[in-house]
């Protein structure tokens, strides 16, 4: 391919406690970074998470790990941070701070339910969307609940909200529905809903190419099976692109 493939969904670690890997392996950074180029992915972009309630010094402490892996592999690792619900004001000078100061451009992938963070259409989140909004920066929430993700987009039409995973064939098809309806709305197609076949031709059909994008969620989901399910599908070559490619560094600003 004459393009980089970047996956847009990943959860590096530099504290083992943060190493969120299934199975024992990746146990370090280093490890983590040789598997994702080892399958093909030339860059990649994600948060660093806590398996358990985070208080607001800990979205900093994890925001400020994600700082320390993009200085470490400056050409491979994008960082996502974090933000609290029940701390919005906090919140929206930490995303000052992040965007102004140290270039971030993405936020996410938030997790509320493992980090006890707070409901993604609290009042605290509309405050820190709309700073978001305003510094022009993506959110990638993990929401099962469409009806929680559609009152996002109605009340910020120009904040590009990514939602998290296909998940199941039921859920799957009524998240492409949601996304096809808002230009806002993209979805990434990280977890295990891609080895559905023909998942991603129907998306693409509903949603169009430009909606969509790659995610392996890894350490806990392989990037090497999800970037074959998106090669094993028959797609353009410019659907293949903007999927791996174009539509997230359009998002952050990378790519007209």
């Amino acid at each position: 391919m004459d393009f980089p493939v970047i996956d847009a969904h990943i959860h590096p670690f530099i504290e083992p406690e943060n190493n969120i890997a299934a199975f024992g392996d990746p146990t370090t950074l280093d490890g983590f970074i040789r598997e994702m180029r080892r399958t093909g992915v030339s860059r990649a972009c994600g948060s660093v998470i806590a398996r358990r309630a985070a208080s607001f010094e800990d979205v900093q402490k994890l925001n400020r790990e994600a700082l320390k892996i993009r200085d470490a592999y400056p050409d491979f690792y994008i960082p996502g941070i974090h933000i609290h619900g029940g701390h919005p004001e906090e919140s929206c000078r930490e995303l000052e701070l992040m965007y102004k100061e140290y270039g971030v451009r993405w936020i996410g992938e938030l997790v509320a339910y493992m980090m006890q963070t707070g409901e993604y259409d609290s009042g605290g989140m509309f405050r820190i969307y709309e700073t978001a909004r305003d510094l022009g920066m993506p959110v990638n929430i993990h929401c099962s609940d469409l009806e929680v993700i559609e009152r996002i987009l109605k009340n910020f039409p120009t904040l590009n909200l990514v939602i998290a995973h296909p998940e199941d064939v039921g859920n799957a098809k009524k998240r492409f529905e949601l996304v096809s309806r808002y230009p806002n709305a993209y979805l990434d197609i990280s977890g295990t809903g891609l080895f559905r076949w023909n998942m991603l031709r129907y998306a693409i059909d509903l949603c169009g190419s430009e909606k969509l994008l790659f995610g392996s969620d890894f350490p806990i989901c392989s990037p090497g099976m999800n970037l074959g399910g998106v090669l094993a599908e028959h797609l353009t070559g410019t659907e293949l692109k903007n999927i791996l490619s174009d539509n997230f560094l359009r998002l952050i600003g990378e790519k007209k």
